[in-house]
């Protein structure tokens, strides 16, 4: 099964990237190719199920996802990115991680008024960085299409935080 396969290949790093945060680190899942590539054709199908119309990836994990599902889609990617990245006009919107606060920015022209977009990252924690991104499609007239992650840690409450019905994840933990 694939969440007891991306289960064992999970790195937990403490006290990363400060004291009292267990981190989970996708980096060994990511030197299995079969593996990236069963996630990656399994998450394609979660989303292809939605009526996405664009996919949405975080930076900078969730890059590493969003891309081969847009490509495997044949759907636009729209990087979600930390302040100052992008070159065009933005908009932003900030929130709260674990560890502090940041916020995301995409270009004002990422997709056209009531497109359902697609919203990929590698994984679901207290939700912040989901629901900003969230917010951003919310900002340019887009629809949420829904939430697709890889991984999600369950005691920090992610879904509560994005308050929506269409939330998927492929490992529980």
């Amino acid at each position: 099964m694939l969440a007891n396969k991306l289960k064992h290949s999970l790195r937990t790093v403490p006290n990363f990237p400060k004291n009292g945060i267990s981190f989970k680190d996708i980096t060994p899942i990511l030197k299995e190719p079969e593996l990236v590539k069963e996630l990656i054709s399994y998450m394609s199908q979660c989303v292809a199920d939605s009526d996405a119309e664009a996919i949405m990836g975080i930076e900078a994990r969730g890059f590493i996802l969003a891309v081969p599902i847009a490509m495997k889609l044949s759907l636009p990617f729209i990087p979600a990115r930390k302040p100052g990245k992008l070159p065009f006009t933005t908009v932003s919107e900030s929130y709260k991680l674990e560890y502090g606060e940041t916020s995301l920015e995409i270009h004002n022209d990422s997709f056209s008024s009531n497109t359902n977009v697609a919203i990929v990252d590698d994984l679901l924690a207290t939700g912040g960085t989901a629901e900003a991104a969230g917010k951003l499609v919310e900002k340019l007239n887009g629809k949420i299409a829904g939430y697709f992650f890889a991984i999600e840690l369950l005691e920090l409450n992610g879904r509560e935080t994005i308050n929506s019905n269409s939330i998927s994840s492929v490992l529980k933990i």
